[in-house]
């Protein structure tokens, strides 16, 4: 077609820009890429949504509509949030968005079944995430073989020597994405898009630098590929040998890397990762225990949407793992704790049926007569389903919205029914999806400008007006004031004469520094029970920041003193929720 090439350059820029994009600004070291995948998949729905217009429509099917339900409830529930679990409108309003952004990507993967559009459309998404991760596999590759060359703004920093994280500056998230890439280069393959050399080339590539991320996820992910080449006999031979050979291939390269790093002595990450010493569940054991705690206190309706890292900093869990944990680290689990089983259950079961029917149409054979790649569509579309799913149990990628939107709109193509031949006149009208790609691209790029209000809070420029202004003007955000009650918290001397800030900044993320703050604010107002409820929270973490805040209880009082609030444990019980 010739919209093909047009398509697949938007596809390469909403895909791979976001996560080849370092450059960012505090306070989010990932705003800048989740806007610009929002703008960039705004732009390219749109082009998709103008092509589909006047093509052949499909019927919804029980998949599509289970799939919208389940997000449409986690959207009422973000909105509701507010209303009663005090989550700050700027929070909600943000994760709405994005829902509402997944369920704009599976409508378009969904319609994009009409004559001939299926195919060109995947093509599309398939080269950009080749793309995107050819020119990641070349930062990972300068990060961990050329560290001196990375400035922080073309090529990110690694923050763990020896070990590829990408732009994205997160060895899983940069597993994934080659991951997908893998998939993506070998239906090219099937689809003779791209000659069988390159796509084995491609695919040794994106594997090596896998391992160079020594993401114990993207290994555990190499057997979903050898899975694949197993089960689906409609691969061609070299495809299956290139896919089931994936863990072998990339053993070969673990060990390979690992003997150069030794003969050179050079640091390879991956050499620790797999070790048996301390904890290989890097705490994720430890919080989901503590997540399990929490559904069992608050079974029926949760703990509210986006409000996890609030009740779980709240709750007494005296052996908790003493990082700031702000998601369970567990997609089930996360609907589970937030909604309360009922509804959580409800989510999930309906998610897991959309997921039973795509599997069945990956299976489903197609006319002998298909375009190239074309029986192999959705098999490949389900694939890069099933790995960031895999990843969604040990991480929380769809919080992305590079990865949520690629994710959804795979979703809705595995869901998607054959087109109907409906008369030309019922094919007109109002084209819904290309307006709300519209809304998405515009959102995005407002997103940016009501963005700017909080960086000159961190970051200001010559001329900004002083803090307490900045503050005063960040809070008039309407996505990001709780960075505006962060810093208005975390600054003032004398805390309790900013009290409206603990209303909003402790529900994005409680660490040490605002709980202090919290707990001092409290004391000063004369709350000293609750101030000392929250430093006893505090101490559970065992975290550095504190160690002056609690030095005083270390020493014995001076004569005729008493001991100061942080140093004595409240004398009756708190619940999370006495603190909204």
């Amino acid at each position: 077609m010739a919209t093909t090439p047009f398509w697949s350059a938007l596809a390469a820029l909403a895909i791979g820009l976001p996560m080849l994009l370092a450059f960012n600004l505090p306070p989010s070291s990932t705003f800048l890429n989740q806007a610009v995948a929002l703008v960039g998949w705004g732009g390219w729905l749109a082009v998709l949504a103008a092509s589909l217009a006047r093509a052949p429509r499909g019927r919804r099917t029980a998949g599509q509509m289970s799939l919208q339900a389940a997000l449409l409830v986690l959207l009422a529930s973000a909105l509701a949030s507010p209303l009663w679990a005090d989550l700050p409108w700027s929070l909600s309003l943000s994760s709405a968005g994005m829902i509402a952004a997944a369920m704009l990507a599976v409508q378009a993967g969904a319609r994009a079944q009409g004559d001939g559009f299926a195919v060109p459309a995947f093509r599309a998404l398939c080269l950009g995430l080749v793309v995107a991760g050819t020119l990641s596999s070349v930062v990972g590759l300068v990060q961990v073989f050329a560290p001196g060359w990375t400035d922080g703004n073309w090529i990110a920093r690694t923050y763990i020597e020896g070990r590829a994280v990408g732009n994205m500056r997160q060895p899983n998230h940069l597993s994934s994405l080659l991951l997908w890439a893998v998939v993506a280069a070998a239906w090219l393959g099937e689809a003779q898009v791209l000659r069988r050399w390159l796509v084995n080339a491609l695919a040794l590539l994106f594997v090596f630098v896998v391992v160079l991320t020594a993401s114990r996820t993207g290994a555990l992910s190499m057997l979903l590929l050898t899975a694949w080449a197993l089960l689906d006999r409609r691969l061609s031979r070299p495809a299956r040998w290139l896919l089931g050979l994936a863990p072998l291939i990339y053993f070969v390269f673990w060990y390979g890397t690992g003997v150069w790093a030794d003969a050179s002595h050079h640091v390879f990450g991956g050499e620790t990762r797999f070790s048996t010493q301390g904890d290989v569940s890097s705490s994720r054991l430890g919080i989901w225990s503590n997540t399990l705690t929490l559904i069992r206190m608050h079974p029926w309706t949760g703990v509210g949407f986006g409000e996890f890292n609030f009740a779980w900093t709240l709750t007494p869990f005296p052996g908790r793992p003493v990082a700031f944990f702000d998601h369970t680290h567990n997609l089930p689990l996360q609907f589970l704790v937030e909604l309360g089983i009922p509804l959580g259950a409800l989510v999930l079961g309906l998610m897991l049926y959309a997921l039973s029917i795509a599997w069945r149409a990956a299976r489903a054979p197609v006319p002998v007569d298909a375009a190239p790649g074309e029986s192999l569509l959705r098999p490949a579309a389900f694939a890069m389903v099933l790995l960031i799913l895999v990843h969604s149990l040990l991480e929380y990628p769809l919080w992305y919205a590079y990865y949520l939107l690629p994710a959804a709109f795979a979703f809705g193509l595995c869901l998607a029914s054959p087109p109907v031949d409906a008369p030309a006149a019922k094919r007109g009208g109002v084209n819904g999806l290309l307006i709300g790609a519209v809304a998405l691209m515009l959102g995005g790029a407002l997103s940016v400008v009501d963005y700017a209000r909080v960086v000159v809070i961190f970051s200001p420029s010559a001329g900004s007006p002083a803090l307490a202004q900045r503050i005063v003007d960040g809070r008039k955000s309407i996505f990001f004031s709780h960075h505006a009650d962060y810093a208005a918290a975390t600054t003032s001397e004398h805390p309790a004469d900013v009290m409206p800030a603990f209303l909003g900044a402790p529900h994005y993320l409680l660490d040490a520094r605002l709980l202090q703050a919290w707990a001092t604010a409290l004391d000063q107002a004369g709350d000293t029970e609750h101030a000392r409820y929250l430093a006893q929270r505090l101490r559970e973490f065992r975290n550095d920041q504190s160690a002056e805040f609690f030095a005083p209880c270390d020493a014995p009082p001076a004569i005729g003193s008493a001991l100061p609030f942080q140093c004595l444990a409240p004398a009756r019980a708190f619940k999370f929720e006495d603190f909204r």
